[in-house]
C-alpha cells in the first residue's frame, strides 16, 4: 500500500483585535478558537501582532507625535510575555479545540518593560507551548516599538502531520527565510499579515494573493494565510486627516486571508474585508506531488554551489562572570566602650560596623 499522508481542516483566522487591549483581545482568540475548533479545524492560523494589536498608526501619525508616543506606552503596557496567565488562557482553548494554535502577538521581552518583538506563538493541541518566532527585521512603524528576532526562532515545530512553521508579513517574501523552513521540512506554513498596508504601497489582498501562493510553490507547502481587519475602533483611533478616515472607510484592498493546497492551488478565499474564518481540508499527499518536481531544498538544489547558513545559537547581550554575587558576611567589630584587659590587642577601627563591598565584574 505505501505510505499515505492525512488530509485535515485547517483555519485562517481574519479578524480585527480588540486594539489595544491585551485581555479582552485574549478572550476573543480564546472564543475563536473554540469556533474554528467546534467545525473541524486542527491547525488555526491569526493575523499579525493580533494581541494587543498592530502599530498601525505609524502610517498616519508622526513618531514623536504625542498620539504615537501614547499608542506606544499603550502598546508595550498590553503586550504579552510567555509564559503568561493570557498564554495559558489560550493554551487552554486550543486543548479544548484539540487544535495547533499560531497566533501573532507583541512579545514583551520576559522581565523587560519596553523590549518587545513581533512574534507568533506556537500552541500545540494539547495546550502546551511548544514555542515562538521572532519577525527578523520590523517593517516600516514596526522599528519604532519590536527589536528584531534571532536565528534562534527561526525554526519549525513537529507535529503527527510533519513539521509546522511560520513567517510574518514581508517574511513571505523573503527567499532565505522561506528556503529555511523548506528545509526543515515544513509542510504547513502559516502566514500572519496586519490588517492593511499604507496607501502608498501594494495593496493588501494583492500581496497575500501573490505571495501565498508564491509560498506554496516555493516551499513545497500548505498556505494559511491570515490577514487582520478594520473595524470600527481603528477607524476612529487611527485617522489623523480626512484622507485617512476616507481610506480606512473605504477598505479598499484590505482582507485577503485564503488557503493555499501544497500544489499551489486558491481552496478558500481570498476573504474580502470584514471578519470571518476561513476552512479548507488539505490534502498532504498533495506535496509529495510538489516535491517530486521542485524540492528546492532536495534534489532541486545544489549544495555543491549553493549553500544556506543559519546562525541559530541563542545571543546574550550580558554574561556574569567570576564568582556568585553573595551577601558579604560583615566583620564583627568590639564596640569603643570596650574596656582592654591586659595583654589584649586593642580592636582595629573605630569601633564602628565595616562591611567589605565585592567587585563586581560584567564583561559585554
Amino acid at each position: 500500500m505505501g505510505d499515505v499522508y492525512p488530509t485535515l481542516r485547517v483555519a485562517a483566522v481574519q479578524a480585527a483585535s480588540v486594539f489595544l487591549d491585551r485581555e479582552a483581545s485574549i478572550e476573543k482568540a480564546c472564543r475563536l478558537i473554540r469556533e474554528a475548533g467546534a467545525q473541524g479545524a486542527r491547525v488555526i492560523g491569526f493575523p499579525e501582532s493580533f494581541i494587543p494589536g498592530h502599530p498601525l498608526w505609524y502610517h498616519f501619525h508622526p513618531a514623536t507625535s504625542s498620539t504615537s508616543v501614547r499608542l506606544a506606552v499603550q502598546l508595550a503596557c498590553n503586550s504579552v510575555e510567555v509564559p503568561s496567565s493570557g498564554v495559558a488562557a489560550l493554551c487552554a482553548a486550543a486543548r479544548a479545540a484539540d487544535a495547533y494554535v499560531v497566533i501573532g502577538l507583541c512579545e514583551r521581552k520576559r522581565g523587560s518593560l519596553g523590549t518587545m518583538y513581533n512574534s507568533q506563538l506556537f500552541i500545540d493541541r494539547h495546550g502546551r507551548v511548544l514555542g515562538t518566532h521572532r519577525k527578523l527585521v520590523p517593517t516600516f512603524g514596526e522599528r519604532m516599538v519590536h527589536t528584531g528576532g534571532q536565528g534562534d526562532s527561526m525554526r519549525t515545530f513537529d507535529t503527527e502531520f510533519g513539521p509546522i512553521g511560520g513567517l510574518i508579513c514581508g517574511e513571505n517574501a523573503n527567499p532565505l527565510a522561506i528556503f529555511t523552513l523548506a528545509s526543515m521540512g515544513a509542510r504547513i506554513i502559516v502566514a500572519s499579515w496586519p490588517p492593511h498596508f499604507s496607501r502608498v504601497t501594494h495593496r493588501m489582498c494583492d500581496i497575500v494573493d501573490a505571495m501565498g501562493r508564491f509560498l506554496s510553490y516555493s516551499a513545497g507547502c500548505v498556505v494559511i494565510a491570515a490577514v487582520g481587519a478594520i473595524d470600527d475602533e481603528l477607524r476612529r483611533v487611527l485617522p489623523s486627516t480626512e484622507e485617512d478616515r476616507a481610506f480606512l472607510e473605504a477598505n479598499t484592498g484590505a482582507g485577503g486571508s485564503m488557503i493555499v493546497s501544497g500544489k499551489t492551488r486558491v481552496l478558500a478565499g481570498p476573504q474580502p474585508p470584514g471578519e470571518a474564518i476561513l476552512y479548507a481540508d488539505v490534502d498532504l499527499n498533495d506535496l509529495v506531488f510538489a516535491k517530486l518536481g521542485h524540492d528546492f531544498a532536495g534534489h532541486y538544489n545544489r549544495p555543491d554551489i549553493f549553500t544556506l547558513s543559519l546562525n541559530a545559537a541563542t545571543p546574550a547581550l550580558f554574561e556574569r562572570h567570576g564568582a556568585p554575587l553573595e551577601s558579604p558576611k560583615p566583620k564583627v567589630q568590639t564596640p569603643a566602650s570596650h574596656v582592654e584587659a591586659p595583654g589584649e590587642p586593642a580592636p582595629e577601627g573605630d569601633g564602628t560596623l565595616q562591611v567589605s563591598k565585592p567587585e563586581l565584574q560584567v564583561e559585554a
